[in-house]
């Protein structure tokens, strides 16, 4: 366990999560107020999702663990998820966002999270090569002479 929590992976993928978990963030605070507004538990979600995700984009540049990107996976996962559904349901005071796709910042969030979860899932494929060991020893056919 500690392992999953602890042990960085060193992957070249964590630069990649965080940056796109701060553009992923970032395109939420437009829209935050209006969705505080007139659909609070959705500008609440988003509230969440945001610190979720600078969260991540931190975590990911100091210690970039199995945790950490399981994590990235789970976070923008859902938020696709979630934008997939309220695009296909009427959720409660969101109706009109059923079938509208191609809301700008929409498309920036879904884009910037797949990315998250791609890299993600490519940073939990990468383990940390040890360092190779270079023996000093001499072998034990030399013989002095």
């Amino acid at each position: 366990m500690e392992q999953f929590l602890t042990t960085p992976h060193a992957s070249r993928a964590r630069w990649v999560v965080a940056v796109f978990a701060v553009v992923a963030a970032v395109a939420h605070i437009p829209v935050t107020g209006e969705h505080l507004r007139e659909a609070p538990y959705m500008g609440w979600l988003f509230i969440v999702l945001t610190v979720g995700c600078l969260s991540i984009a931190g975590a990911a540049l100091v210690r970039d663990s199995s945790a950490v990107y399981a994590l990235a996976v789970l976070t923008c996962g859902l938020a696709v998820a979630g934008y997939a559904a309220t695009r296909l349901t009427a959720f409660p005071m969101l109706s009109d966002d059923v079938g509208n796709w191609l809301e700008p910042l929409g498309v920036v969030s879904v884009i910037t999270e797949t990315i998250v979860v791609v890299a993600a899932i490519v940073g939990l494929r990468h383990r940390a090569q040890p360092a190779s060991r270079i023996s000093t020893s001499w072998p034990s056919t030399v013989r002095g002479g």
